[in-house]
């Protein structure tokens, strides 16, 4: 974490007057407030958003999530309880290597109670606990929807919808790069960050293709094979 938002910057200075601007309206409602991302790392530029995330005591409470931009900048505010907060840091996704960054890296700034702490290490004991076969677990999931993305992507384009085809790429794209994450316990900072990072970023249908077969035969060597018999369905 970096000792605090740059206030000279735009996002450091838009992050610093969104909280104050909230602690005025629902002191009694938040717990804290944090920001992540480029902003909570210290390397954003003029392309960058601010992440704010509000924790408040009880549902339904203080400033509602939302998406806009705030003096140009892009504004991503969400909310959660402190319960739920935690919670979600306690729990393994298909996403995960789009969430951990979230949980590990906040700067807080307003968290007298120290929850964002409370929150990382509650991941980071999730992760010392879970298993291999977890994480291989969830990597075929992400598997199943890039491999499906990809030939649905490769008819398009036999049937020189193009358009289309770009799209479902992108999809394949980025759940290969999942698949990536959790099978080396590796979180990104986002997807363009995770598709970057994979080498995936500029892979054409046929290297996502061998992509996909190489990830499929690492699944089946670890005990989570991407086909199989109708009763394997259901275990």
């Amino acid at each position: 974490m970096i000792d605090e938002p740059d206030a000279t910057t735009p996002r450091g200075s838009l992050a610093i007057r969104l909280r104050d601007v909230i602690q005025t309206r629902w002191a009694a409602d938040v717990q804290a407030i944090g920001v992540r991302g480029s902003v909570a790392h210290g390397d954003d530029t003029d392309s960058s958003d601010v992440n704010l995330v509000v924790v408040t005591y009880r549902p339904k409470t203080g400033p509602k999530p939302t998406l806009r931009k705030v003096d140009g900048t892009p504004v991503e505010l969400q909310v959660v309880t402190g319960e739920d907060g935690l919670g979600q840091a306690r729990v393994m996704t298909p996403r995960w290597p789009l969430q951990a960054d979230g949980f590990i890296t906040t700067y807080p700034l307003y968290d007298p109670k120290d929850w964002f702490t409370d929150q990382r290490e509650a991941h980071l004991t999730l992760l010392a606990e879970a298993r291999p076969v977890e994480f291989s677990q969830l990597a075929r999931h992400n598997w199943a929807i890039a491999n499906g993305a990809h030939a649905r992507a490769v008819r398009l384009a036999q049937w020189y919808d193009t358009d289309a085809a770009l799209i479902l790429m992108a999809e394949a794209r980025l759940h290969a790069a999942l698949v990536a994450g959790l099978l080396t316990r590796t979180y990104f900072r986002n997807a363009a960050d995770a598709v970057k990072r994979t080498g995936v970023a500029a892979a054409d249908m046929q290297e996502i293709g061998a992509i996909l077969k190489y990830q499929a035969e690492e699944l089946t060597a670890r005990g989570r094979p991407v086909d199989g018999t109708l009763g394997a369905l259901f275990d």
